[in-house]
């Protein structure tokens, strides 16, 4: 992703792609164990957040998608990620942010963004989103943009995770 891109806008949030001077942005949101509880479990470092980057630079070019960088448009203040990866060859909605960006509603707003986009921006039918059963928080953000429960399954650590859908037709309904 040699130039960044802005994806969408919401009413405070500005989506783009990412440029790779921002990897301290990763760094800093993923080296926080506060936010990697519900995601990889573990403090990140930078060498995390080049894979990471890599990751999302190949599936913005294969689909248009990834995680992308989220800011406050006010100011262009990194605020998280927000997005979406491939997950059982589907999308998959998924958001971090920062603990300070925490309690502003900023997670509702991306994920309302992101389902917006995703079918008036593209061709997909359907996109999933799955979260720790006890991720109370994410569960309920998956649920108010519409989602509905599909499934559960365990981790390698034995931990609940509960997958949704939410499909074009169910979008418009």
């Amino acid at each position: 992703m040699p130039d960044q891109r802005i994806i969408v806008r919401s009413e405070r949030l500005t989506f783009s792609t990412w440029l790779p001077e921002q990897i301290d942005d990763v760094v800093k949101l993923h080296s926080d164990q506060a936010v990697t509880k519900f995601l990889s479990g573990r403090v990140e470092d930078k060498a995390d957040a080049e894979r990471r980057m890599a990751v999302w630079t190949k599936e913005f070019e294969a689909h248009g998608w990834c995680k992308f960088r989220v800011s406050r448009t006010a100011d262009n203040v990194f605020v998280g990620r927000a997005g979406f990866g491939l997950e059982e060859g589907e999308p998959e909605i998924g958001y971090a942010l920062l603990r300070s960006e925490w309690g502003k509603g900023y997670a509702v707003e991306a994920a309302l963004a992101l389902r917006d986009w995703m079918f008036s921006a593209t061709e997909h039918q359907s996109f999933i989103g799955y979260a720790f059963t006890e991720n109370a928080i994410s569960i309920h953000i998956l649920q108010k943009i519409g989602m509905r429960f599909t499934h559960t399954v365990h981790d390698d650590s034995g931990k609940e995770l509960s997958f949704y859908k939410l499909t074009r037709d169910q979008w418009h309904g």
